[in-house]
């Protein structure tokens, strides 16, 4: 044979060889899915001169400003301690508020920056009661109201606090049974919402020297979320789900609580988010949780603004997240399934799109995976919905698959958009599959409660039931399924241990729930009013008893065996961290310690905020994956 004709005929086995087995997709490193955003949190003052933004300095977030007039860039805060965090806000003088947490000694702290000199004041340094913005006075912009619980941990009252002298007045003080206020666009409270846990009541009142009068009652089955105010004052909008299914945009009179007109209704599912403008006192824009998601324009001016801006940014989802008080500067977020998205300064006048900065500009949208809504009946008829997020390449079928439950149940659902941790499982070659199981939020009243005394029951069978449905269909491996989830997902994934042992390979759990007993008896003193609610929704510690134990993972170590991976912040105000590090003792003597691996880290809470820690996190369930799944 020719050198030639050899040459040829490896070079044509090559290419078929190439053709039967495609690519794999390249390895993303970790870091490039899970550090923190170069930018976040954009904010734009309200004069229209400054954004600001918080930035990484020492692994920790800082404060910045940028000015739109010579686009120079200033580090107003320089905290190597701990981060700014994300819900401040800018005054009508051109001054910023912002809080800190202390988490290691749990102190909470206020400030106030001074953007034309820099300087800062601490206004507020407070040990346990914590402090959230509620809003600020439009006519006296030195007037800030705050939430804070420091009179009685189990009470959050409402206090006015002047930026400038520090001096800080009760507003509203709080009986115990207060759960919610609602501001009108000059920062005075005008509905309040009490509850007892089962039944609630929505309060109304003209002004500051007039007394709440109730203008609605029900009980937690039923939702009314008020929005805003019209331009009267004499009707505010609200989300209502009252005598219908589905979450409904409605027009409600102040004065008696009458629904005075739908403003928009979906008979397929409920609404869930709405865009108000403050300024112009009008509900412009709508979104459902549909499939993907889906934007209704309320008006011909959102219809426009959105319509020029959609134009700029075709394929995208888009929201305004903040706009100066002409409504001519806007704060524009932008995003798919497989983008993080950017940020962008939208000028109405001029209609220009500048852009701010990318979420995570590491990430390569074509290297990654589309997010794909699916469906599946549950056994007992029930419609489940979901996503199921494929790795790339050209395999379909016969795949190892990570469950990922939701947190919640009842306040949750699994939606349509980036999530780094289903990127990162699909770059590494697992399929993902997230259930909105009943009793997530979004799918109206009845599904809703149909999860209701089903934490161990219905709502682990629509699991199941997706489980089944992934094997039966040949899209999963039925010996390579395991199932990760946080907090009440956690508690799914164990549950899935104790109750289908022979369904799941592995587990990995992050604050996971272990035992309804405590969660429901230490729950924070400011959770109180919400504690019966949480006995209707998941059981009486008292009448539900048998129930509860046989579903709490701390009493089934014993069926337990699958290795297991468990994440837990030290300072998690929700967990029982003795309870934990017992349960965990208890799995590695039964099991062994290879097989049960803790991480337990000091100054985090739920979520891990430091970077090095979230890089540890990641490293280690790819680890554990590799080991147990062997994907590739």
């Amino acid at each position: 044979m020719t050198k030639r004709l050899k040459l040829v005929l490896f070079l044509y086995l090559f290419i078929a060889f190439c053709a039967c087995n495609p690519k794999k997709s390249s390895t993303i490193p970790i870091i490039d899915f899970f550090k923190t955003p170069e930018k976040s949190n954009f904010k734009i003052s309200p004069d229209g001169q400054y954004i600001s933004y918080l930035k990484p300095y020492k692994d920790k977030l800082n404060l910045f400003i940028k000015s739109l007039k010579d686009d120079k860039e200033i580090m107003a805060t320089s905290f190597t301690d701990y981060s700014v965090r994300g819900d401040y806000l800018w005054t009508n003088n051109n001054k910023i508020v912002f809080f800190q947490e202390i988490i290691a000694v749990d102190v909470y702290k206020m400030f106030v920056l001074n953007v034309a000199t820099l300087k800062i004041k601490n206004l507020i340094s407070q040990e346990n009661a914590m402090i959230y913005p509620v809003g600020r006075n439009e006519n006296q912009p030195d007037i800030i109201n705050i939430r804070m619980n420091r009179r009685d941990l189990s009470k959050f009252d409402i206090y006015k606090i002047n930026i400038t002298t520090g001096i800080l007045k009760p507003y509203l003080l709080n009986p115990g049974n207060i759960t919610q206020w609602y501001p009108d666009n000059n920062g005075r409270i005008r509905l309040i919402k009490e509850s007892d846990g089962v039944n609630e009541r929505l309060l109304s009142r003209k002004n500051d020297n007039s007394p709440f009068k109730p203008i609605i009652a029900n009980n937690f089955k039923n939702s009314v979320i008020p929005i805003g105010f019209d331009t009267s004052g004499q009707y505010f909008y609200a989300l209502s789900n009252l005598n219908r299914d589905k979450m409904a945009l409605v027009e409600i009179g102040a004065e008696n609580g009458y629904e005075h007109r739908i403003v928009y209704l979906c008979l397929t599912e409920d609404i869930q988010n709405v865009e108000y403008s403050k300024i112009r006192q009008k509900m412009d824009v709508l979104t459902l949780h549909n499939e993907t998601m889906s934007k209704y324009f309320l008006n011909d001016y959102a219809k426009s603004l959105y319509g020029n801006i959609i134009n700029q940014l075709k394929g995208y989802q888009i929201n305004i997240t903040d706009r100066d008080g002409l409504e001519d500067k806007f704060i524009i977020t932008s995003y798919t399934d497989r983008d993080p998205g950017s940020y962008y300064l939208y000028i109405k006048s001029s209609q220009k799109l500048i852009k701010l900065g990318d979420v995570n500009a590491s990430i390569k949208p074509e290297q990654l995976s589309p997010m794909n809504a699916v469906s599946f009946t549950a056994s007992d008829g029930l419609k489940i919905t979901g996503y199921l997020t494929l790795p790339p390449g050209t395999a379909k079928t016969n795949l190892p698959i990570i469950i990922m439950p939701h947190d919640g149940p009842f306040n949750e659902r699994s939606k349509w958009g980036y999530d780094p941790e289903v990127q990162f499982l699909a770059n590494r070659g697992y399929g993902v599959f997230q259930i909105n199981y009943r009793g997530s939020i979004g799918f109206g009243k009845k599904f809703h409660t149909a999860g209701f005394k089903e934490v161990g029951g219905k709502i682990q069978q629509d699991i199941t039931d997706g489980v089944n449905w992934l094997i039966k269909n040949k899209t999963a491996n039925p010996k390579k399924i395991a199932i990760f989830g946080n907090g009440f997902g956690g508690f799914s994934a164990l549950y899935g241990l104790s109750y289908h042992p022979d369904m799941y390979k592995c587990a990995v759990i992050k604050h996971g729930l272990i035992n309804f007993f405590t969660y429901l008896r230490d729950a924070p003193p400011y959770l109180k009013p919400y504690v019966e609610m949480m006995y209707e929704m998941v059981g009486d510690p008292e009448t539900d008893e048998a129930q509860l134990k046989t579903i709490s993972p701390v009493f089934q170590t014993d069926k337990i065996h699958a290795p297991l991976l468990i994440f837990q912040g030290a300072k998690d105000l929700r967990s029982n961290i003795s309870e934990l590090n017992q349960f965990v003792r208890v799995l590695q003597k039964q099991n062994g310690n290879e097989n049960v691996k803790y991480f337990l880290k000091r100054n985090e809470r739920t979520s891990f905020k430091s970077e090095s820690n979230r890089m540890e996190m990641y490293t280690e369930i790819e680890d554990f994956l590799n080991k147990n799944m062997q994907a590739r």
